[in-house]
């Protein structure tokens, strides 16, 4: 079988970037060799979050003399049915993958694909079992052999990293596949790490009940962010109940019949010794990019990801990577872009712009969310930039105090010279659906002049966006 375009991988990226050659006319098949809609879907972003509303309504319900209820009896929760709701939430969604494949005319190709020269692969029987929630197979898929395609974009995404020492086993040491599907509730826990999905995990299991310990070994939880809206955060997960380390590290494990011990080394050489039931590893991602044929093709790779220009050029011509298995930020709405990017360029359309990576904005969904988009206050400076910093807290805003949610602050930062904004950084209720207000203005290179007069409603939190812009130049009207 012949194709304009053969994508490895169905995950956001993949099927995304499908879609859109189909859209463009190209003859187009995907390939896959586990589950359709890949780890955000089946595995990532959708599940997680549906246990994350999960304990976010368990969090509201604790608090219900707050609001002036009376709730007759206790609010627990049942692991088995939190779990179910969210594998359910998954399945929903791949078998709508399958079906916009059927809808847009793209071959499914089941297996798992190797490069052998420029424009052919050979997709070979799958490794991999296939996986809840994907049963059955959708039908319109075709089998192992060999097929050619001009273009090919490798969306093979990205795996939990191991360290040395301390491997997941599945059983005491968790991934997040583990972590999702628990037996049970386990009563305390050990998180290593305190990135997105480790400092996720956390606020959900803490909300569950459990003892949760986060280990960082950077300074901050969740070193990407800035680091004030970061201590704002801890101070709100520790009010929680969740203990947290920075600057230390897990140096070894030692396993019970039923139990984990960990060895934490903090920044002064002190060790103490941490018992858990579980631990969740949480230490980052690496790309997928073994058994592809990429060594001997010489396509370039750095660090465990394919190297891929804005386009989704590789050094190989016709061959191209996008989503996490081209590197950071491996986020699956980048994946999204980069596969349109990727195909529009590939189609010849004009005036199709790189990917430009400082625009992607980071969604954190623990309780507080954190959400952000381009330069930390520190990166800027690090820049050289000349700065305006403009601040404004959730215990001014009214719709914020109403919901009882007035922990929380809005962080911008300005050059002081042209008015570019260069950065937004949130922490507190649903700043994950606000940031994107300062997405589309940064891409519109929007200026202070104009977020200044541009009419929020009231009462919404949003309106905090506005005055921290006012806070920067010295015009704050509510704090």
């Amino acid at each position: 079988m012949s194709y304009d375009v053969i994508i490895i991988g169905s995950g956001p990226g993949g099927y995304v970037a499908a879609i859109r050659a189909s859209q463009l006319g190209l003859k187009t098949a995907i390939v896959e060799r586990e589950h359709m809609g890949g780890i955000c879907l089946n595995w990532g972003c959708i599940p997680t979050k549906a246990l994350l509303r999960s304990a976010e309504v368990l969090d509201h319900a604790n608090h219900f003399k707050d609001f002036g209820l009376v709730l007759e009896g206790t609010v627990k929760p049942d692991a088995e049915a939190v779990v179910g709701r969210s594998r359910a939430v998954s399945a929903r969604l791949n078998a709508g993958v399958g079906f916009l494949m059927k809808k847009n005319k793209i071959d499914i190709i089941w297996g798992e694909a190797k490069i052998t020269k420029p424009g052919e692969i050979v997709v070979g029987k799958s490794s991999k079992p296939v996986v809840e929630p994907q049963h059955p197979l959708p039908k319109n898929v075709k089998g192992e052999g060999t097929y050619t395609a001009k273009h090919i974009i490798i969306a093979t995404g990205a795996r939990p990293r191991a360290l040395p020492g301390i491997e997941p086993d599945g059983k005491l040491i968790w991934t997040y596949f583990e972590a999702l599907k628990p037996d049970a509730l386990p009563k305390s826990l050990i998180v290593m790490g305190s990135g997105a999905i480790g400092i996720e995990f956390a606020s959900f299991y803490r909300s569950m009940g459990v003892d949760v310990t986060v280990v960082e070994v950077m300074p901050t939880i969740m070193p990407v962010e800035d680091a004030e809206i970061t201590a704002i955060a801890r101070k709100q997960l520790e009010k929680r109940g969740l203990k947290i380390f920075t600057s230390a590290k897990v140096t070894k494990v030692e396993k019970g019949a039923d139990s984990i011990t960990a060895h934490v080394e903090t920044s002064d050489g002190k060790v103490q010794q941490i018992t858990a039931d579980r631990m969740i590893s949480a230490v980052g991602v690496q790309g997928n990019i073994e058994n592809l044929g990429l060594e001997a093709l010489g396509v370039k790779t750095d660090r465990g990801c394919v190297v891929a220009d804005g386009y989704g050029k590789t050094n190989v011509a016709g061959i191209y990577a996008i989503g996490d298995v081209a590197g950071p930020p491996m986020l699956a709405h980048k994946a999204e872009h980069e596969g349109v990017v990727c195909v529009e360029k590939i189609a010849g359309l004009p005036n199709v712009h790189p990917t430009d990576k400082g625009k992607v904005p980071g969604c954190t969904y623990c309780n507080p969310q954190v959400a952000s988009v381009g330069l930390t206050e520190a990166k800027a400076k690090e820049l050289g930039r000349d700065i305006r910093v403009g601040r404004f807290s959730f215990a001014a805003n009214g719709k914020a105090i109403a919901l009882g949610e007035d922990q929380g602050m809005v962080k911008v930062i300005f050059d002081k010279k042209t008015g570019e904004l260069l950065g937004a950084h949130m922490v507190g209720a649903e700043v994950t659906e606000l940031i994107q207000g300062f997405v589309v203005a940064m891409n519109l290179e929007t200026t202070e002049e104009e977020l200044m007069h541009t009419i929020f409603p009231h009462p919404t939190v949003s309106e905090s966006m506005k005055e921290a812009v006012l806070d920067a130049y010295g015009r704050v009207l509510n704090a």
